[in-house]
């Protein structure tokens, strides 16, 4: 009897063990499914999803922490500004999912030139952002033109036809020429982003520098 009662608590014991390794293993894996799920809101929440670039959100908080350790090293900074043209007049001729299907073949042409430290975002409709760490003046604005040179040789499969040929005008701006702080570098390359468009489109255009403010005799 004795030894039967011993096998009995030991059974008990033994059960009461499984069902306590089954709740923390529940509760690790629902811990576990918490984290994931965070992560993937996390993504979510940074990433356009049309073309998996980073969004404008997280470009505004990463352009000023990027000044930030280029003004702190010593280092420059480049930041492209780029825009489709002529993209209303795609979507008109060919419909809303070819215009889609123009960004994210440049979303993924875009991701394909960075190199690992720099970050590229959709900024909003059919303009785009690059922000290049340690680019000085003359690098970006040679990305630049590299950049422009690869889109017109893009070609969008789109239904039964090939989209193209896609031009883009990109404005050039550089930390610390064109400005101190990451508005400054985007008001700075949105002009010069506009003085492309004004002159003929699909062309790069460097920034000038800022005007110095008049001094009093």
């Amino acid at each position: 009897h004795v030894s039967s009662e011993l096998r009995n608590g030991d059974a008990g014991m033994s059960q009461a063990r499984q069902r306590l390794a089954d709740a923390v293993a529940a509760q690790l894996g629902l811990g576990l499914s918490n984290v994931q799920l965070r992560e993937i809101l996390r993504s979510q929440s940074i990433h356009d999803p049309l073309t998996g670039l980073f969004n404008r959100r997280y470009m505004a908080e990463t352009l000023d922490r990027e000044v930030h350790r280029a003004r702190r090293a010593g280092h420059s900074l480049g930041v492209l500004m780029v825009d489709v043209d002529g993209f209303k007049q795609q979507n008109d001729a060919f419909g809303h999912d070819a215009g889609d299907a123009i960004l994210a073949e440049l979303g993924a042409l875009l991701q394909g030139s960075l190199r690992k430290e720099d970050i590229a975002c959709r900024y909003g409709g059919e303009e785009f952002v690059l922000v290049l760490p340690d680019a000085t003046m003359e690098n970006a604005a040679r990305r630049a033109e590299q950049l422009r040179d690869a889109v017109r040789r893009m070609r969008v499969p789109h239904k039964d036809v090939l989209l193209g040929p896609v031009t883009v005008s990109i404005g050039v701006a550089a930390f610390p020429d064109h400005g101190s702080d990451g508005a400054g570098l985007l008001k700075s390359a949105d002009m010069a982003l506009y003085e492309s468009k004004r002159t003929g489109r699909d062309r790069v255009t460097v920034a000038r520098p800022p005007e110095p403010w008049p001094v009093s005799p």
